[in-house]
């Protein structure tokens, strides 16, 4: 990248539990220079991650971005962030202070996603269930952006005037809803194990992990599996008909999208998200083909009175690998966004 006027360039970052994604942009774009993936356990704090990163690009102190705009995968509302999944924990105004920095914006990782689907190409999200779709979608209206992950992530997305305008919701913690026997029996063992139960508790790694599990104890099968990875990938496996070799992971697999079609449906109609819904996060592009095979589709249009309301919302799994870093660069200067 040519830095004729690095004073120009902005930082923006995608920050989780794991790894801490950073790239430059200059204001008011939204193309992406000098992608780095740093790995959170390998540095102290945030401002010490961000001078790596700096330190990895040679920029020299007067070169360093002035304007910064930085997601997290926690709660960013107060001025004190403690990163939930790891270490990291600072103040916002030791940030700005430390880097220098004129313009410091923090926001939440799922609202950043949702800012940066708008910016991702048409080949980077690919249609679920589109023969099901009887339309394209309502890009007037607003979009649900929902994704399972360390937990169920859910934002909105509203066209304003000037600017797109992301709704910051707890949406993945409503209450789950059974909609057939085998799901009131799986509720019953996940209210023994967790109380109230929310979606989040189904719909996220652990989730899967669990679905497995109450399965298994509901059929007097034996769980030896230990990780959301682990049904994923003993899920995909075939023998030489074709047919899974264990029809538990299998079976759980295919739940957990039923469940979550019922829960985008349901989510979709609560935000009126004619707009299409996207579906973000790594866990769905690694479970695209038992994702296409399940019930998903279906379940989400099946609203009863509802149904053809729902049935002409587009449903799209969202593949791009910087969703979280285009929203950052779009929540820059934009003004919805504080």
């Amino acid at each position: 990248m040519t830095r004729e006027t690095p004073s120009r360039f902005a930082l923006v970052g995608d920050i989780g539990g794991t790894n801490a994604r950073l790239a430059l942009v200059q204001p008011g774009s939204h193309t992406l220079h000098d992608i780095h993936t740093l790995a959170c356990a390998e540095h102290s704090g945030l401002v010490e991650a961000v001078q790596a990163y700096y330190q990895r690009l040679g920029l020299a102190p007067d070169e360093q971005p002035k304007e910064a705009c930085l997601a997290f995968a926690c709660p960013v509302h107060e001025e004190q962030v403690s990163m939930t999944n790891n270490h990291w924990s600072f103040a916002k105004s030791d940030v700005r202070e430390s880097l220098g920095l004129t313009r410091f914006k923090c926001l939440n990782d799922f609202t950043a996603m949702a800012l940066g689907v708008p910016h991702i190409e048409a080949g980077e999200r690919l249609p679920i269930g589109e023969e099901l779709t009887e339309g394209a979608g309502n890009d007037a209206a607003p979009r649900l952006i929902m994704g399972p992950g360390t937990g169920l992530g859910v934002a909105g997305l509203v066209h304003g005037t000037h600017n797109w305008i992301p709704l910051a919701t707890e949406g993945g913690h409503v209450s789950f809803a059974p909609t057939d026997a085998l799901e009131d029996a799986l509720l019953k063992i996940f209210r023994r194990w967790h109380g109230r139960v929310s979606v989040e508790r189904l719909l996220c790694g652990q989730g899967m992990l669990e679905i497995y599990r109450a399965l298994g104890e509901l059929r007097g099968l034996p769980t030896p599996l230990e990780s959301a990875a682990d049904v994923s990938q003993a899920a995909h496996a075939r023998d030489t008909h074709g047919q899974p070799k264990d029809s538990l992971a299998c079976d759980a697999v295919l739940r957990f999208m039923k469940i979550l079609g019922d829960v985008a449906g349901d989510l979709a109609l609560a935000l009126g998200a004619r707009g299409g819904v996207y579906l973000c996060g790594g866990v769905l592009p690694r479970n695209l083909d038992l994702l296409r095979q399940s019930d998903f589709r279906r379940a989400f249009a099946d609203k009863n009175r509802m149904s053809r309301y729902n049935a002409a919302i587009p449903t799209w799994v969202v593949t791009a690998p910087w969703t979280g870093l285009l929203g950052a660069a779009e929540a820059l200067h934009n003004e919805e966004v504080a």
